[in-house]
C-alpha cells in the first residue's frame, strides 16, 4: 500500500498578514480620497519598483558582508545585492536623479505602495504595510514646507475627520541643532549627546516635562523597571531645554524677563511670530548662532504663510517638541496627530497620536548628483490612519453587496443560464451563475447567502413554460423568513420570492438593488 502524500501546514510568515475583500476596498477608497487632495493641490502620481539596487537605500543597511538586516536582500546573477523598498522616499531620490534633465523642477509627486521591513514583528509591527508619501524635490523655499502641512490638515478634513480632532504641528531641527551649538555640544565630539538630547525631546508629549527633564539629565526608570540612561546636560542644562520647549520658565519664575520689559521675547506658542523665550536670554546663549536663526526664520515663514492660508492654531501649530527622523531630516518637520481619546491594551484612555510625518530632507537626493537637491514631504501610515478611521466611523468595512446569482436547476440548459449572466453584466450588474454541484438547490442558495448576493435568479421548467423567471430577494427573505417558525409555512410563502416576465430581468434587478440601497 502507498504511502498517502504529505500534506503541507498552511502557516502565513510571522510578521505579514492576509487582507480581505472588506478590508482591501475600504483602504482602496481611503486610498483613493487621499490622492484626490493630492491631486487638487497639483501633485502627479508616480510608482516606482518594489527591488531597488541596496545601495539606493544608504543609511539603512548595515556594514556586514550581508546587507540584510533591516531589509530583505537578495543577490542577482551579476553579484549585485538588491532589496526590497524600505521607504518610498530613497526609490523617489534615486528616479528623480535618474530622471533629472526629464521633470520639470520642483518636481511634485505622490505614490502609495508597500514597504518591507527585515525586522522583529510584533503588535502592530509588520514586516510589510503600505505607505502613502507625497514629496516635492527641487525647492528649497519654506512655502514647499507649509503646503505639506497644510495638505496634510486638508488630508484628513477629506477623509471626514472633525476640526478639533487632529493637528497638525510643526518645528524645525535647526532650531535644537543651534540652540545645542549655543550650550557648547560639539557636533563631532558630543554627537551621541546630542542625539540624546534629540530623542528625549521627541519623548515630550507621552513623558511631559519631568520625564523628558530626567532624560536630559542622568536618565529616567520607566514603569517597568527599565532605566534608559541620559544626555548627561546637568540641572541647569536640563532646564534651559525644558524652558525652551515650554516657553516660558517653569523652574525659576523670578529669573524670567518679563516680555512687558522686552517686546520680542514673547512665548514660543503665542504673539504673531514664533520668538525667542527668555531662557535663552537669562542664560547668556548665542542668539546669532546662525544655524539658529536660520531655523527660527523658517519656522516664522511657514507660520505666515499657513495663517495667511487661513489655517489657523487650531488646524496648524509651531511646537518645538516635533523633531522627527532624528538622522534623516535637516529643516522643518511636521506630524499629523489625532487629538481623540482611545483605551489602549492596558484599559488606559490615552490620546490616539501621531498617522502622518515629515519634512525636509535635502541630502538624499544629493547622494546622486553633484549639486545639492532640496526636497521636502511627508508620509501616511496607511494601517494606522485606517484604524483611525475606524474608530470615528469615516472608514466602512462592512462587507460589500455580492454578485446576484443564478441559479442552475437544469444542467443541459447551461447556455440559458450564462446567457442571463451576460445580460446582467453588460448592464454593469454583478453576476455570476452558479459553479458548484447543482443537484442540491439548498446549498445553492447557501451559496448565495454566503457571497452577500442581493438576489438569486431562479428558472425551472414551470418557469421556462411560462417565460418567467423566479428573483429571490435574499436581503428581504432573511428578514421575513426571521419571522416565520416551521419549514411548511416557509415553503408555502417563499418570502421575498416573486415572478417576472424572462424579459425583465435587467429592468427588474435593477430595481430591486435599488430599493435594498434606500434609492
Amino acid at each position: 500500500m502507498a504511502d498517502k502524500p504529505k500534506t503541507l501546514k498552511p502557516r502565513l510568515p510571522r510578521g505579514l498578514a492576509d487582507r480581505e475583500a472588506a478590508d482591501i476596498r475600504a483602504i482602496d477608497a481611503m486610498v483613493d480620497k487621499i490622492a484626490a487632495v493630492f491631486e487638487r493641490y497639483g501633485f502627479d502620481p508616480v510608482d516606482t519598483p518594489l527591488i531597488e539596487y541596496t545601495e539606493t537605500l544608504g543609511k539603512f543597511l548595515p556594514d556586514t558582508d550581508r546587507p540584510n538586516e533591516g531589509v530583505f536582500s537578495f543577490q542577482d546573477e551579476d553579484e549585485s545585492w538588491l532589496s526590497l523598498r524600505y521607504d518610498l522616499t530613497a526609490p523617489l531620490a534615486r528616479y528623480f536623479a535618474e530622471n533629472y534633465q526629464k521633470l520639470p523642477k520642483p518636481y511634485r509627486s505622490y505614490r502609495a505602495g508597500w514597504v518591507f521591513r527585515n525586522e522583529k514583528p510584533g503588535p502592530g509591527r509588520f514586516r510589510q504595510f503600505m505607505q502613502l508619501d507625497a514629496d516635492t524635490v527641487g525647492s528649497s523655499s519654506p512655502a514647499a514646507d507649509a503646503e505639506m502641512a497644510m495638505m496634510m490638515a486638508d488630508v484628513l478634513e477629506g477623509l471626514g475627520l472633525a476640526r478639533g480632532s487632529y493637528l497638525v504641528k510643526f518645528s524645525n531641527r535647526k532650531i535644537f541643532d543651534g540652540l545645542l551649538d549655543s550650550m557648547g555640544f560639539d557636533q563631532i565630539v558630543d554627537a551621541g549627546r546630542r542625539l540624546k538630547v534629540l530623542r528625549a525631546i521627541d519623548k515630550f508629549d507621552r513623558l511631559g516635562v519631568e520625564g523628558v527633564r530626567q532624560l536630559l539629565d542622568r536618565g529616567r526608570k520607566d514603569e517597568s523597571g527599565d532605566f534608559t540612561s541620559g544626555a548627561e546636560l546637568g540641572e541647569a542644562g536640563a532646564q534651559i531645554v525644558v524652558e525652551f520647549l515650554t516657553g516660558e520658565s517653569i523652574h525659576n519664575p523670578s529669573a524670567e524677563i518679563a516680555p512687558q520689559d522686552n517686546p520680542a521675547l514673547t512665548n514660543m506658542k503665542g504673539g504673531i511670530g514664533i520668538q525667542v523665550p527668555p531662557t535663552l536670554v537669562r542664560n547668556k546663549l548665542d542668539l546669532q548662532n546662525p544655524t539658529f536663526l536660520s531655523g527660527m526664520d523658517e519656522a516664522n515663514q511657514i507660520k505666515l504663510i499657513v495663517e495667511g492660508a487661513g489655517y489657523g492654531p487650531d488646524r496648524i501649530r509651531f511646537e518645538p517638541s516635533v523633531v522627527r527622523g532624528l538622522e534623516y531630516y535637516t529643516g522643518p518637520v511636521f506630524e499629523a496627530e489625532l487629538t481623540f481619546p482611545v483605551t489602549n491594551e492596558k484599559g488606559q484612555q490615552v490620546v490616539f497620536g501621531s498617522v502622518a510625518g515629515g519634512g525636509r530632507y535635502d541630502g538624499l537626493v544629493s547622494r546622486f548628483r553633484s549639486e545639492p537637491v532640496p526636497a521636502t514631504g511627508f508620509s501616511i501610515g496607511v494601517s494606522r490612519l485606517a484604524e483611525a478611521l475606524r474608530l470615528t466611523g469615516n472608514l466602512k468595512t462592512e462587507t460589500a453587496a455580492g454578485p446576484v446569482v443564478v441559479l442552475v436547476m437544469d444542467r443541459d440548459r447551461m447556455g440559458d443560464y450564462q446567457q442571463m449572466v451576460a445580460e446582467l453584466r453588460n448592464a454593469g450588474i454583478r453576476a455570476e451563475m452558479f459553479l458548484g454541484n447543482p443537484k442540491n438547490f439548498g446549498k445553492q442558495l447557501a451559496y448565495a447567502d454566503q457571497r452577500n448576493s442581493p438576489a438569486a435568479i431562479i428558472e425551472g421548467g414551470d418557469e421556462r413554460a411560462k417565460g418567467e423567471i423566479q428573483i429571490k430577494d435574499l436581503i428581504a427573505g432573511k428578514r421575513a423568513s426571521a419571522d416565520i417558525e416551521d419549514n411548511e409555512a416557509w415553503r408555502a410563502e417563499r418570502p421575498g420570492q416573486f415572478s417576472v416576465k424572462r424579459e425583465n430581468l435587467v429592468a427588474e434587478i435593477r430595481k430591486l438593488i435599488a430599493k435594498q440601497a434606500g434609492k
